[in-house]
């Protein structure tokens, strides 16, 4: 950690331990200005989002003015997040799954045919601004639905067909998703629930008033119906507790990354790096549930998750080089910008409507606006940031992490795939 003098410009470097101070302290900032402006809690604004955007606007600012530049480490930032996509596995009862099935199909099919709407749009806003429909194509499905994974993916492929600059204008697209999504997601689901005054269960009111879950930033699918897990919370939990959970989340994390890179190698289809984890630990609970070979302590997995989707979610949009931005230039700032207004009337008055028109259809529309414009960790700060205001949703909390992260790849790919060849 230090300063530099880089192309004339006084630069500081952040090591490793440093970069996650960093997050941390803009993580509480974050916390602390939500709690204290009724706009953002009124809102909904997740925290990460709060601290972490207000950063980046910072550096922003520095950076055109030419005072200083900041270079971060961000090696924790993975794993981070597969411990946080972990603990969600950790949470994925079978039991849950079922009471959800049904309505996880549904939720899946409307995130296909959104995906399939993103890449239209993208098409018809390139002929009608006369660009490259491909160009367009990366402002579509790709970079929306897909993020800056999905960037990356088929960022090169793209530019290998003649199209110059499809890398750089793709992740900026993410990158502008990614912040839309983190701030819409809230103020729509609030909008849904007072407007149509939805409630959570009864049950699960009740279950809330005899735990003390964490409200600020509580975030995973681990707060299970005690009914339906057959596990309870511990409130008491000491350090010996918590180092199990610490045990099972990291050797879940461990298996999981040698299936994920054994899948990869043996079917040559890439893998998130989470999705493997995920996977093991979804395994794990269900076996643990009917063999018990450890007691799982959910409420120490809910603060696990906690954090590390809140260190994770802060690094991440802390690190947005808000300046790429401005590849966005002319017709390509307006596709973007047509696909977040169709995707909140999409999750309004088509997505609601057929998830039910109730309470998880609300918080589902949350999930959905966030992964939509491209995370699903911003989909999960979203519903945190929602149900810690209204109540919780059992369903959206198991549903958003399994379709948002794993399966809506099984239709966004071959919806990429397929509009780059019928386009190139």
């Amino acid at each position: 950690m230090g300063f530099e003098l880089l192309d004339g410009k006084m630069t500081l470097n952040l090591d490793l331990i440093a970069t996650v101070a960093l997050a941390v302290l803009l993580l509480l900032l974050g916390n602390y200005l939500r709690k204290k402006s009724k706009l953002l809690d009124k809102f909904c604004i997740p925290g990460p989002v709060i601290g972490g955007l207000l950063f980046a606007i910072i550096m922003l600012l520095l950076k055109t003015s030419n005072i200083l530049e900041l270079s971060m480490d961000t090696t924790l930032q993975t794993p981070f997040m597969i411990a946080f996509f972990t603990t969600i596995g950790l949470g994925a009862s079978f039991g849950l799954i079922k009471k959800g099935g049904k309505l996880l199909i549904v939720y899946w099919l409307l995130c296909g045919l959104l995906c399939l709407a993103q890449s239209t749009i993208g098409i018809l806003g390139a002929k009608f601004t006369n660009i490259n429909e491909l160009m367009g194509l990366m402002c579509g499905s790709i970079s929306m639905e897909g993020g800056h994974a999905g960037v990356a993916s088929f960022g090169s492929t793209i530019e290998s067909l003649g199209v110059d600059g499809a890398l750089i204008i793709g992740m900026a697209a993410a990158t502008f998703g990614v912040l839309c999504g983190g701030l819409v997601g809230g103020p729509v689901s609030r909008y849904l629930i007072e407007k149509y005054n939805l409630k959570p269960n009864e049950e699960y009111n009740q279950e809330r008033k005899n735990s003390n879950f964490p409200n600020e930033i509580s975030c995973t699918a681990t707060a299970t119906v005690e009914e339906i897990t057959g596990i309870t919370f511990s409130e008491n939990f000491n350090s010996n507790t918590m180092m199990i959970q610490i045990g099972v989340i990291a050797t879940c994390m461990t298996i999981g990354s040698v299936v994920g890179n054994w899948f990869t190698n043996t079917t040559g289809i890439a893998l998130p790096g989470y999705v493997g984890a995920m996977f093991i630990a979804v395994i794990f609970r269900n076996l643990n549930d009917k063999f018990k070979f450890v007691e799982l302590d959910m409420y120490s997995i809910d603060i696990i998750s906690d954090v590390c989707l809140g260190i994770f979610l802060t690094m991440a949009l802390m690190t947005i080089k808000l300046w790429e931005l401005s590849g966005l230039a002319g017709p390509l700032i307006l596709i973007v910008i047509a696909q977040v207004v169709f995707i909140v009337l999409y999750c309004v008055f088509i997505a609601f409507r057929i998830l039910g028109k109730d309470f998880d259809a609300a918080i589902l529309v949350a999930g959905m606006l966030g992964h939509g414009l491209g995370a699903t960790p911003n989909a999960l700060a979203n519903i945190n940031s929602v149900t810690s205001k209204y109540g919780k949703s059992e369903k959206a909390m198991l549903i958003v992490p399994l379709v948002g992260s794993f399966l809506v790849e099984l239709i966004g790919i071959p919806t990429a795939v397929t509009f780059i060849n019928l386009f190139s």
